[in-house]
């Protein structure tokens, strides 16, 4: 079976969406199908055209049709019109190896499967024209893969009968997180060993909360405790860093922000006491399946499917959130910061929730599980 898997970023680059693809596309390579992925140039990758074992073909382009388009776009359809993949699979909406597809899905030789991983813009007037045409866009491709049972995605398909529907949530990794960690993170970093070690995960794009995660940590009434924010930098990173250097001072906790590699960030995950996550905004958060694999329990902001994550595996407890009417999630920090309080007061519970949420995790939500979950619905495509 040969497949294309189409996405903006890719491995070396760093991203949820990334982290998904790269999993699947490995993983059916494994499985012994010839898997390439179109994405974005990148000068990380060096010129390398296979990844392990993924085969790489990258377009000088940018941007999302909502707003601007940047680089070759005929190029991209011309190379989507002309190939002779079994599979192609568009991965996230409002981005552009995805929007340059739409309006030639028709011209696509092969089966065609889309995976929206949210629709993030559904509520906003800026995407007002895009979802419009998406209600007759998602009914040209022969299945739509949801990553959640119900979020906005996938009841924007139902609510305009869109009826090639199925779910496969998201997963982490057995190879990474079943493997004993070679990195002593906290002797690295200089957490003392008997320091409550909070931990978050995600890029300084604003986006991810830090400002709400940071207040709850520091409001918290804890002793002895270390709060590691992990995340590529980003403009956003400095005001972020004067905060922590402001709560620092006020609270006397020990705050880090670091950007760890992805074997000391798994090592940061199996390390830490629990995972304070406080995005304002998600489809199927990659990192709280990581925490579970890591027998780490956590505290989420009720974003994306977090609330059925939590309901699949019993492994991390809701944040009070408010949610504004563009579908935009922020922590309620005081109530947050007693939550936080009572699980550092409690730690067996604490650790019990974590071994439930691993067991959960390695029953079904690994990425080998996964991927012959999407391997399933290729070949099934494939005999119609």
């Amino acid at each position: 079976m040969k497949t294309l898997h189409t996405t903006e970023s890719y491995y070396p680059e760093v991203s949820g969406m990334a982290e998904i693809v790269r999993q699947l596309s490995e993983r059916l390579v494994k499985l012994g199908h010839e898997v390439t992925v179109a994405t974005t140039k990148s000068p990380k990758r060096k010129g390398e055209k296979i990844l392990n074992g993924v085969h790489i073909t990258e377009f000088d382009i940018t941007g999302k049709s909502a707003f601007m388009i940047k680089g070759n776009a005929k190029k991209y359809q011309d190379y989507l019109k002309k190939s002779s993949f079994d599979i192609v699979t568009n991965f996230a909406a409002q981005e552009w190896a995805t929007d340059l597809a739409l309006p030639i899905l028709p011209q696509i030789r092969a089966k065609k499967v889309f995976v929206p991983t949210g629709f993030s813009g559904l509520y906003s007037p800026l995407y007002h024209d895009y979802y419009k045409k998406m209600k007759t866009r998602m009914k040209e491709y022969d299945m739509n893969i949801f990553l959640s049972k119900n979020y906005k995605d996938i009841n924007f398909a139902r609510k305009n009968n869109i009826r090639k529907i199925k779910v496969i949530p998201n997963g982490a990794s057995k190879e990474e997180f079943l493997t004993k960690s070679k990195i002593n993170v906290r002797k690295n970093l200089g957490i003392p060993d008997d320091h409550f070690l909070v931990l978050t995960v995600g890029s300084h794009t604003g986006l991810k909360g830090h400002s709400e995660a940071i207040r709850i940590f520091c409001k918290a009434r804890m002793e002895k405790a270390t709060f590691l924010l992990i995340g590529k930098n980003t403009k956003s990173l400095r005001g972020c860093y004067n905060q922590c250097q402001l709560m620092k001072s006020i609270s006397g906790k020990n705050i880090l922000i670091k950007d760890l590699t992805r074997e000391e960030t798994v090592a940061a995950f199996k390390a830490a006491d629990i995972f304070l996550f406080t995005s304002r905004v998600e489809c199927s958060p990659i990192v709280l399946f990581e925490s579970l694999a890591a027998k780490t329990p956590f505290l989420t902001t009720d974003v994306g499917n977090a609330r059925e994550i939590i309901k699949w595996t019993k492994g991390g407890k809701l944040l009070p959130t408010h949610i504004n009417r563009f579908g935009y999630s922020r922590a309620i920090v005081n109530k947050s910061a007693r939550i936080l309080e009572s699980c550092y007061n409690n730690r067996p519970k604490l650790s019990l929730m974590g071994k439930v949420g691993h067991r959960a995790w390695l029953k079904k939500f690994t990425w080998e599980k996964i991927s012959k979950e999407y391997e399933k619905v290729y070949q099934s495509l494939l005999k119609v």
